[in-house]
């Protein structure tokens, strides 16, 4: 249910800004290109970094967690804006893009990484798990109720658990098109200062490694209440530009 809710939600945001405002296909292809080249950079610096990173300063501490929330900053913030500004420059993105943009950053992380693609592994395994006393469901059985316990827990706290997964995939949402709506709009008016606002947003992944450390409700709430700040700020942030007291554009000059 997690990855199908969040799928869903994720495809109707696109959906009703389609229909509402102004998606360009063209603007989901370099939100793409943005994500997919930051998830390919922190797999480059994880797969051979975080085993010797983690022995060094452990799991759960400060450094652990701006070795994740830097990575997010420079990865996803900064080059989110580096592929806005290459749009920008070639008349392919505008100040109107700049939901569309964050959104499509949204889209890509929650609606397809973590959705698509967990739904088909899920089901995969519940397929395999179908079979009952084959010598392969009893394998994957035993590996996912070791791995992962919760996908055996009653409906009770089945349900429980979704809420906060979905939780947790809406404050993603919202940190994303907080910082692409932002970056957007500093490559289109030139204002170096809404990238300056955008990139910090990045550290919100700094609070991965003290997960256990605290209760899910506290933690998912936690970070839910900083999405919705990322909201406040970004729109806060750019008040002059949506009344019409913008710079002259980048694209123009």
């Amino acid at each position: 249910m997690g990855p199908a809710i969040t799928v869903a939600f994720s495809v109707f945001l696109v959906l009703y800004w389609a229909l509402r405002h102004k998606f360009q296909g063209s603007v989901l292809l370099y939100s793409l290109a943005a994500y997919a080249a930051a998830i390919a950079l922190k797999y480059a610096v994880q797969i051979p970094t975080v085993a010797p990173f983690t022995a060094t300063f452990g799991k759960v501490s400060v450094a652990t967690g701006l070795y994740y929330g830097l990575q997010t900053v420079f990865f996803e913030v900064g080059l989110a804006y580096v592929v806005a500004r290459f749009a920008v420059k070639r008349e392919k993105l505008s100040g109107d893009d700049a939901e569309a943009y964050g959104i499509g950053l949204s889209f890509w992380e929650n609606g397809v990484l973590l959705g698509v693609l967990s739904l088909l592994s899920l089901s995969l395994d519940y397929l395999i798990l179908a079979g009952g006393s084959s010598t392969v469901a009893q394998q994957v059985y035993q590996q996912l109720s070791s791995i992962e316990p919760g996908l055996f827990a009653a409906p009770g706290a089945a349900l429980v658990s979704v809420f906060f997964s979905v939780m947790e995939r809406v404050s993603s949402a919202f940190a994303h098109i907080s910082w692409g709506y932002l970056v957007v709009l500093s490559a289109y008016y030139h204002r170096k200062k809404l990238l300056f606002i955008a990139m910090p947003m990045g550290l919100v992944d700094a609070l991965v490694p003290f997960a256990g450390s605290i209760s899910l409700a506290a933690f998912e709430g936690i970070v839910f209440l900083l999405s919705l700040f990322f909201l406040y700020v970004s729109y806060a942030a750019t008040r002059g530009i949506r009344s019409g007291r913008a710079m002259t554009p980048l694209a123009a000059s």
